[in-house]
């Protein structure tokens, strides 16, 4: 299940500097690949690192990959209102700071969220103006064969992987974009090319607009 911390919070696309991206995708699909990239690459990007009541994975770090804390810490930042989403998946708690996302829109930082499906749709309802982007393999075989690629799973995960994937896929046409994953260079190309249209958006360059109108409208 997914609930919001706090029913109040809504954001309007005027209160934000800066825009806020979902990106969600199927294991294996190519997301976490992308978006380390583009982090390196696009330093106007923040990247929301989530809470999470898991236990850290092999090469995962603290306060990088997540900010690991038990159930007890976890539920106490629910009840104060911390997190601007939180879901339980497979029997573990994630929730993101909402405290990250404000602030750091508010300064003018893009801000990445990396969340299921479960949370992108709470995060849309939350901030009007976020940006949603699904990553898609190019086919189910395609997937089955990267997850099998890659020698982390066994038979049984890799098959409890694609079934997860199902329902995920199925909830894709609701994003704003969908970046299919058959030639990374040019999944990492449309990337980019959303974050650049989204800093383009009319709500996002009111400030310079509305100094642009004002000289135009002095008569010389």
């Amino acid at each position: 299940m997914t609930a919001a911390a706090d029913g109040s919070f809504v954001v309007s696309a005027g209160a934000l500097r800066g825009s806020v991206f979902v990106i969600s995708a199927p294991s294996g699909a190519g997301k976490t690949t992308l978006c380390k990239r583009l982090l390196q690459e696009d330093r106007a990007v923040e990247f929301s690192v989530s809470f999470t009541t898991r236990p850290a994975r092999a090469g995962e770090r603290e306060g990088v990959d997540y900010h690991f804390v038990d159930r007890a810490d976890f539920e106490r930042r629910r009840e104060r209102g911390e997190f601007v989403e939180w879901a339980l998946v497979g029997g573990h708690l994630y929730g993101t700071s909402a405290t990250a996302v404000k602030e750091g829109a508010a300064r003018g930082r893009d801000i990445l969220l990396d969340l299921d499906t479960q949370g992108a749709l709470n995060i849309r309802r939350l901030i009007p103006g976020a940006v949603l982007i699904f990553i898609l393999p190019p086919g189910r075989m395609a997937l089955k064969e990267r997850l099998e690629k890659r020698g982390s799973d066994g038979p049984e995960d890799v098959a409890r992987r694609l079934g997860l994937a199902r329902g995920e896929v199925e909830k894709s046409p609701a994003y704003d974009y969908v970046i299919i994953n058959d030639d990374f260079d040019t999944a990492y190309r449309q990337l980019r090319a959303v974050l650049e249209a989204a800093r383009c958006r009319t709500e996002r360059q009111r400030p310079r607009l509305e100094a642009i109108l004002r000289e135009f409208s002095v008569d010389t």
